[in-house]
């Protein structure tokens, strides 16, 4: 997508080369304010085609040669936000942390005419309490969080992913970034240990030892995170086995609350090593568990972590064409479950759905295996 879109709601950029996807960042922090305001100051007005008000901005937008971003906002959220000073449009994914800030929510809200919803909005931030973080980034407002002192956090993307990429050049001797993809309501990068044997030795020793076959094992590192509330600064241990993604849980969390701070995250960095034996045990364990009817458990855990249907069907057919209907392990399964990474990756999904399907099928780390491992016909 055209970098000059980066106003759109829907903009989506990935980055092959780490300098670019570092420079864009810097770029959209030195686009991006933070302001405060009283909560019950702030005021919602509906824009709609064919109206009066919609002239006016259309007109004062395009003298500033930004008439795109009115266009835009038209035909997403129809929302502009009033604080004193200005009115700014808001952008989609500004919608989770405004509900939450009105402290409203019910699908019906997105149903009603956008005059009725401004007018709900209005009615509850009237009365609410406190004072908004508003950040405003390229010419529109992406987040309205808390604003007192225990609420949100700001943590720039900038400074999370270059801290990472210092972190991991300074401590693992080749590091490769495998990619980075930027949306508006999350950001993400990939980087693989190229030569950290140490990482994964016990691990391959024990593929090893039950005759499970593999080429090569590249323990990687994935930060995804959010400054629109959609994510903490998580740090996912990985593995590429023979290039296939293989999410291991159990990241390293840190939440954009309570006075959080970048000493925080560095925190967070210096315990990388030590949580990929902890993450990798899960992995292990699953070796162990014996499945009598492999097909039916993989129905059954899919189900469970709340893959699709029509996803999961299709790596479910080819589980079953390749395995056939003999026991196997769970171990066999996850890595099974984890073709639905590859198949969204195919189909061009974002970085960000693949991300998030990562962590979906990660869950699968914690079900009970046995509990899905039964005879006869699973319907789904």
């Amino acid at each position: 997508m055209n970098e000059a879109m980066v106003y759109a709601d829907d903009f989506k950029k990935s980055f092959r080369a780490e300098s670019d996807f570092l420079d864009f960042l810097k770029n959209r922090e030195e686009e991006t304010s933070w302001k405060t305001e009283e909560a019950n100051s702030l005021r919602f007005e509906a824009i709609e085609e064919g109206s009066k008000r919609l002239e006016e901005l259309s007109e004062s937008y395009s003298e500033a040669g930004k008439e795109d971003v009115i266009k835009d906002t038209l035909e997403n959220t129809k929302l502009m936000l009033r604080t004193g000073t200005e009115s700014i449009p808001v952008r989609s994914c500004a919608i989770k942390t405004v509900l939450e800030r009105a402290k409203i929510s019910g699908t019906a809200l997105s149903k009603v005419e956008r005059s009725v919803f401004a007018s709900i909005l209005n009615h509850c931030m009237n009365v609410a309490t406190g004072k908004a973080l508003l950040k405003i980034s390229d010419d529109k407002v992406s987040a309205v969080h808390g604003g007192d002192e225990s609420d949100y956090a700001v943590l720039e993307m900038h400074e999370l992913f270059n801290r990472t990429h210092d972190f991991l050049n300074d401590n693992y001797s080749k590091v490769t970034y495998a990619g980075g993809f930027f949306e508006h309501s999350m950001v993400t990068a990939l980087w693989t240990l190229d030569e950290s044997e140490e990482l994964v030795e016990v691990y391959k020793d024990m593929l090893d030892e039950n005759g499970i076959r593999y080429k090569e094992i590249l323990p990687s590192l994935r930060l995804t995170s959010s400054d629109v509330g959609m994510s903490g600064a998580n740090l996912y241990p990985t593995l590429l086995v023979d290039g296939k993604n293989i999410p291991l849980g159990s990241p390293l969390k840190l939440e954009h609350k309570h006075g959080a701070s970048l000493s925080d995250f560095d925190e967070k960095l210096d315990m990388v090593y030590s949580q990929y034996d902890m993450a990798l045990g899960k992995l292990k364990n699953l070796i162990g568990i014996i499945i009598k009817y492999p097909v039916n458990t993989m129905i059954g855990v899919m189900k469970k972590i709340g893959i699709p249907k029509k996803l999961a069907m299709g790596v479910v057919e080819k589980f079953e064409a390749v395995h056939g209907v003999g026991f196997c392990s769970a171990h066999d399964i996850y890595y099974a479950i984890a073709d639905v990474i590859y198949e969204l990756q195919c189909s061009g999904e974002s970085g960000i759905k693949v991300t998030q399907m990562e962590e979906t099928v990660s869950r699968a780390l914690n079900v009970r295996w046995h509990d899905y491992d039964i005879p006869g016909i699973v319907s789904w």
